[in-house]
């Protein structure tokens, strides 16, 4: 039996001595994209941190392993060398650093410079790295780090958030890209866990899982573009899925 590309077992996590994730258990496979909704505050962004290693994010039980072997041990750098990457949902300006120097640091890609044309970003090259960007600009930036770092696992908070339906279809294509969403499924190697609110990516990225997260912990899973229609229509603790798997563990 293949070993998953990330597993998270039994992961509990504190920010400040505060609870914010309990007994969290998530499996993903090469290959798979997984979306995570939930309510503001259910601790989905923590989890992208935890998985990271950054600071002030806590693991007090459980672990994660990513590729068979465990990171929640694992220094920052360390884990994205070994092939995670990150977008975060608000992008740090971090002054003194160019983004085209940056670039050059991390790029492990195949075509930097048709990404850096196809996501509009050469204007933005020789500026600090997200000084002054807009909503739009600052998402672009975010998935042309991630397209040069050339991740196996992609985590992505809210990549639609801020972001105009034009800037949304040049990012959902970038990350097509380097999900490799257009080829046969047993063809991908790449992995994805995207955080969404809105479902708007959805509309553009295939995504093979969802999962309902809240109070620190996945209530339930299924079809992910079912299940947000399911949330918009009844809200996240009216999921038909998350109700089904209720009624099903009370017969068990």
């Amino acid at each position: 039996m293949a070993v998953p590309l990330l597993a998270v077992n039994a992961l509990s996590v504190t920010i400040e001595g505060k609870q914010i994730i309990t007994g969290l258990d998530l499996t993903i496979n090469e290959g798979e994209v997984h979306v995570l909704f939930g309510p503001n505050g259910s601790g989905k962004s923590t989890l992208l941190s935890s998985i990271m290693q950054l600071p002030g994010y806590r693991i007090t039980a459980g672990e994660i392993r990513f590729k068979g072997e465990p990171i929640h041990t694992q220094s920052t750098d360390a884990i994205a060398r070994m092939g995670i990457g990150l977008s975060f949902q608000h992008p740090p300006t971090i002054h003194g650093v160019i983004l085209s120097r940056f670039l050059k640091k991390i790029d492990r890609s195949s075509d930097l410079t048709d990404a850096i044309a196809k996501l509009g970003m050469e204007t933005f090259l020789e500026r600090e790295l997200n000084s002054g960007f807009s909503g739009g600009e600052l998402k672009r930036a975010e998935i042309l780090k991630l397209y040069a770092q050339n991740p196996d696992l992609l985590l992505l908070d809210e990549p639609e958030s801020g972001v105009d339906l034009e800037n949304i279809a040049i990012i959902a294509r970038a990350i097509n890209t380097i999900l490799q969403n257009d080829a046969p499924f047993k063809l991908r190697q790449k992995s994805g866990l995207i955080i969404t609110h809105t479902g708007h990516i959805l509309d553009y990225v295939n995504a093979d899982v969802g999962h309902v997260f809240m109070d620190g912990k996945i209530i339930c899973s299924g079809n992910p573009k079912q299940m947000m229609q399911d949330i918009r229509e009844r809200g996240f603790k009216g999921c038909v899925t998350c109700l089904s798997e209720q009624r099903n563990s009370h017969a068990e």
